[in-house]
């Protein structure tokens, strides 16, 4: 069966740029599989899969969204039976690769559908706004975006050199083939900051010298959701989530927020999971004139000229807590918290900027009186970086996985 590009596409607007690009990567040998999502114009011809059936897909009547009168929910519709379409094909290994071409709403609709597949999946999206902040398109995807550079709007002498180079990237990254690792290796996803890069390498060296593989993930936001969505897509077999800062942002409405979700997917799934409250003394702003207001006067710390910090007091170290709580008590398979006694990051250490014992007491204690009974909770008296304790982080990782290697033989 031969590799298939999934073009998805509106053919009412876009016909003539999706028949060049098709025409190309049919030339390189390859299958081409065309979805419409135009609900406007007659599509300029016949796609493989038609914007009834995406409709449909979404429990939509394109009738009604087609009018003019709807085109909000016509977005949102389309975009919602994409996601559906596009999984399917891949499900059913009809989807080797995806491309996609528009502007800002067809790069919504597209996108949409895109960040349904897993990470490794080739995607690439040819958009007015590719050249911006697509952050909100990607999400924790892997999805390359190529700028468009004019309106996708017609062939012209600019825009057939793009798409061309499109249809070359897409060819080309469904056509190689990945080479195999040496060996295959148990993955295990951890969080890191600045400010836990000592505990999270000696935890990794550690779990290393067991044979794992260790993914280490920065906790800035888009981090974070990576590592989740690599977890709920069940490409890791662990996690060391030590640094769960981006709960600190959740709550003071810094720049790495992660979503009110984070640390809840590798519970969920029921891999062995331990969760350290590490860096959450923290929130993170940029230079030190995006501080909000109401944060002047507090504790701020400037960790770079682009980054300040935010010390987090009492009030938010506790909700933070019942944050991590409820993640965990999500657990299908075994978990842990371990609380690093002496401070959760480098600058919450004694004679240090951050030093607050009761603000970590405060997270400590809403953490010990929110979990249930199926969630260990391991005290050390150490700092997050100290050894000591890194290495019970990593031993409490390791038992947890020897015990369900255990169960399996």
């Amino acid at each position: 069966m031969s590799n298939t590009v999934v073009l998805v596409g509106a053919l009412d607007t876009k016909g003539q740029e999706y028949a060049f690009v098709r025409d190309l990567i049919a030339g390189e040998g390859l299958e081409t599989l065309v979805v419409d999502f135009g609900v406007m114009g007659k599509p300029a011809f016949t796609p493989d899969i038609s914007r009834e059936e995406v409709a449909a897909a979404a429990g939509a009547d394109l009738g009604y969204l087609s009018s003019g009168e709807h085109k909000d929910e016509a977005m949102e519709a389309m975009a919602a039976g994409l996601a559906v379409v596009v999984r399917r094909l891949y499900d059913e290994g009809r989807l080797q690769g995806i491309l996609g071409m528009g502007g800002s709403g067809g790069t919504s609709i597209a996108t949409r559908a895109m960040r349904e597949l897993p990470v490794g999946v080739p995607k690439i999206m040819v958009s007015t706004v590719g050249g911006g902040d697509v952050s909100a398109y990607a999400g924790s995807t892997d999805i390359t975006f190529m700028p468009s550079i004019v309106d996708v709007a017609g062939i012209n002498s600019i825009s057939r050199r793009i798409y061309a180079n499109a249809a070359g990237a897409i060819a080309g990254a469904v056509k190689v083939e990945t080479p195999p690792a040496a060996e295959e290796k148990p993955l295990i996803a951890a969080s890191m900051f600045g400010n836990t890069t000592e505990a999270v390498d000696n935890a990794r060296r550690i779990m290393e010298d067991r044979g794992y593989e260790v993914l280490v993930f920065h906790a800035t936001g888009s981090g974070g959701r990576t590592m989740e969505s690599l977890i709920r897509d069940g490409f890791i077999a662990a996690a060391l989530d030590i640094t769960t800062t981006e709960l600190a942002d959740t709550v003071c409405g810094g720049v790495f927020d992660a979503g009110p979700e984070r640390v809840q997917a590798a519970p969920a799934a029921g891999i062995p999971t331990v969760i350290v409250p590490g860096c959450v003394d923290m929130a993170n702003f940029w230079g030190i004139d995006s501080v909000p207001e109401r944060y002047r006067q507090r504790n701020l710390y400037r960790w770079n000229p682009n980054v300040t910090l935010l010390r987090t007091n009492v009030e938010e170290n506790r909700r933070i807590g019942e944050m991590i709580a409820a993640a965990a008590n999500l657990a299908t398979g075994p978990v842990a918290i371990l609380l690093p006694l002496r401070g959760v990051s480098m600058l919450d250490s004694e004679g240090q900027p951050f030093w607050d014992p009761e603000a970590d007491h405060a997270c400590f204690e809403a953490i010990r009186s929110h979990t249930g009974g199926h969630v260990d909770i391991i005290e050390v008296d150490a700092n997050v970086n100290d050894p000591a304790f890194s290495s019970v982080v990593a031993q409490t990782l390791l038992e947890m996985l020897d015990d369900q290697a255990q169960v399996g033989s």
